[in-house]
């Protein structure tokens, strides 16, 4: 039987009634302190632009299953959804996408005053390949930036032991028991405003 195919654009992710799990992968000097204390130290950076994935497999692939210089350690970031649809509420593609936007001069306008940033990227499968659906990856700046860090977080788990697994598990062949062990990631239904789509490259 042929599996369902899978819409281009849809956010997948693991959540409850009232939090989503996201990813992010820093260095040891920045992840190991924000899950000692469940929130992100004040090294961390709140007047830049920081992105998190609902995807578990496109942070692996970000990071390179946690081997790449600065990311190190991989975060689960459990947040509120409030504060999650509030960003995809507010967000603007981070690419001008012709017949998604008027022209290019309104999609820079939008751009300039929206605190958070939608991109489409190629989904990962176990071997870290392209997939033909898209990943999810949110971009906050500013006010959104200063609300995750401050107010949205729920809890930081450090999962990069079970990153390490999985990669061996995929290393050896096992891609079954390495897929037993990733993250339950569903459809996610955002509240609010329609989200932007529009692939980019």
């Amino acid at each position: 039987m042929t599996a369902p195919t899978r819409p281009q654009h849809e956010i997948r992710a693991q959540y409850t009634d009232t939090t989503v799990t996201v990813y992010q992968a820093y260095a040891p000097s920045i992840g190991l302190p924000a899950v000692r204390d469940g929130r992100f130290p004040e090294a961390w950076k709140r007047d830049r632009m920081t992105w998190i994935k609902p995807s578990f497999l496109w942070m692996m692939y970000r990071c390179g299953w946690a081997t790449k210089e600065g990311q190190e350690t991989v975060l689960a970031v459990e947040i509120t959804r409030e504060g999650f649809d509030w960003a995809l509420a507010n967000s603007e593609l981070s690419h001008y996408v012709r017949g998604v936007h008027p022209d290019r001069a309104a999609w820079q306008r939008n751009l300039r005053r929206s605190p958070a940033r939608v991109q489409w990227d190629p989904e990962r499968d176990l071997r870290l390949d392209r997939l033909p659906h898209r990943s999810l990856q949110l971009g906050l700046c500013g006010e959104a930036a200063r609300r995750y860090a401050d107010e949205w977080t729920v809890s930081i788990r450090d999962v990069t032991p079970l990153a390490r697994q999985i990669h061996e598990l995929v290393r050896a062949g096992r891609l079954d028991d390495a897929g037993e062990l990733l993250p339950r990631e569903s459809p996610y239904p955002p509240s609010g405003a329609a989200l932007p789509l529009g692939a980019t490259a």
